[in-house]
Parts: structure tokens; sequence; C-alpha cells
């Protein structure tokens, strides 16, 4: 699949119009995007980039290098201007893996 149709498949999978594409990905309308979908406008590097991340791949991914989708997850930790340490950041994702497991489970 090529880079545009990806694009395309990946944002009305997550259920994104356009006109939300362009604000995460720093385009002032929805006509840019649709021109990137319709293959008629390139993207460069940094807009791969950009674009991953909108919609929630790796850049590898969306220029079809890797065949599986892989979300790219943030996990957000804070406390006031507290820095996590590895250890604290580990429990955390011990934490999160039990909240998919207790949901699975439903």
């Amino acid at each position: 699949m090529k880079v545009n149709k990806r694009i395309k498949f990946l944002r009305e999978k997550l259920d994104m119009t356009q006109e939300q594409l362009a604000e995460k990905t720093g385009y002032k309308t929805r006509s840019a995007i649709n021109k990137i979908e319709a293959g008629l406008r390139d993207i460069n590097q940094s807009q791969i980039v950009s674009f991953a991340k909108a919609l929630n791949v790796t850049p590898s991914y969306l220029m079809g290098w890797e065949e599986r989708e892989e979300e790219i997850e943030t996990i957000a930790a804070h406390h006031d201007s507290y820095e996590w340490t590895e250890e604290e950041l580990d429990e955390i994702e011990k934490f999160k893996e039990f909240v998919k497991m207790k949901r699975n489970q439903k």
C-alpha cells in the first residue's frame, strides 16, 4: 500500500477527519490532506514523522517498510515537576499491563 493510501486508511481507522489530521500535522486546511491522500502532493521526511505521530504508528509502518502496524504508546506520568526514576517508570508500565489484562477479562 502506498503512503498516501496508508495515511487515508489510518485516518479513517482512527475516525479522524481531514481537518483534524491537518491540525495535528501543521497544515492549515483539509485541502492539503485531501491532496496528500489523493497522491497529488508528496510529503517530505519530517512530514512523514509528523503524520506517523498523528496517526499513532511508526514512520517505518507509514512508509510501508514494516508490514505489521505497531502503535506507538505514550504514557504520561505527571506530578507537578517531579521526575520519575527508572524503577518508578517500570512500576507504571506494570500497572498499565495489569489494567489492560483486567479490561480483556471483561
